[in-house]
């Protein structure tokens, strides 16, 4: 059972948010919470999974709440506005849901974060039992798997755990590994950091548009901090 708190200022968007909690089996409502104050002090009491957070409250927002917190659950921004998704993705929440939220895009959300809390709860083994400069192995679940560099799209990272995106695979590996600690074992050459938390490898860019790069239908967002890097990059293949 994931234990949750719901923390809007709108009372009908909690009454929204609470009957799509109590339509998912494995979600428990703790409690619902008018401002991030009343938040904390649950925090304070008790151990809490997961955060549907919205963003635009009085006194304190949902992104200075957020960064206040020493322990962060798993956050899913619930905000009626589009432009706070770049600050999400710096603050590495799971998920950026725009109201009005429809019940499928909810469960999708729901879904990652159970999966998320799970691994987790599995944590891991040694993160990388052997490398070479064409493949590496990872281990999921307590399986190693191998990883061929050639076929990485790009890379997300998810606090302690990194998504890997495949060519031929529709669903990436999620390992319990560091950015770094994967970065140090690519080669350094085709694959470039173009935010906190992605990487990507640059000969499997479609296209790059303002601060978006387009790898097939994947969007991964560029920061100011590695534009510069990214536009070195590519230098030499313009």
């Amino acid at each position: 059972m994931i234990k949750c708190l719901a923390v809007d200022d709108e009372v009908l968007s909690l009454d929204l948010l609470e009957d799509n909690i109590k339509r998912i089996p494995f979600l428990h409502l703790v409690q619902r919470c008018k401002n991030a104050y009343e938040a904390m002090d649950v925090l304070r009491r008790e151990p809490i999974d997961l955060i549907f957070l919205d963003i635009q409250m009085p006194g304190v927002t949902g992104t200075q709440f957020l960064q206040s917190l020493t322990y962060k659950p798993v956050v899913i921004f619930i905000t009626a506005f589009k432009k706070y998704a770049l600050e999400g993705f710096e603050l590495d929440v799971l998920d950026y849901l725009v109201k009005p939220v429809t019940f499928e895009r909810f469960l999708r959300a729901v879904n990652k974060a159970a999966d998320f809390c799970q691994l987790k709860k599995q944590g891991a083994l040694a993160p990388v039992a052997q490398t070479t400069s064409d493949y590496f192995f990872v281990n999921v679940e307590y399986s190693l798997v191998k990883i061929a560099v050639q076929e990485i799209t790009h890379i997300e990272s998810i606090r302690d755990y990194m998504k890997i995106y495949l060519h031929q695979n529709d669903k990436p590996v999620i390992t319990k590994l560091a950015m770094k600690s994967l970065a140090d074992k690519l080669p350094a050459t085709r694959f470039v950091r173009v935010h906190k938390s992605f990487m990507v490898a640059i000969d499997k860019i479609t296209f790059i548009r303002k601060n978006r790069v387009y790898i097939g239908e994947h969007i991964i967002p560029v920061s100011d901090f590695y534009k510069e890097e990214l536009t070195k990059a590519i230098s030499h293949k313009l």
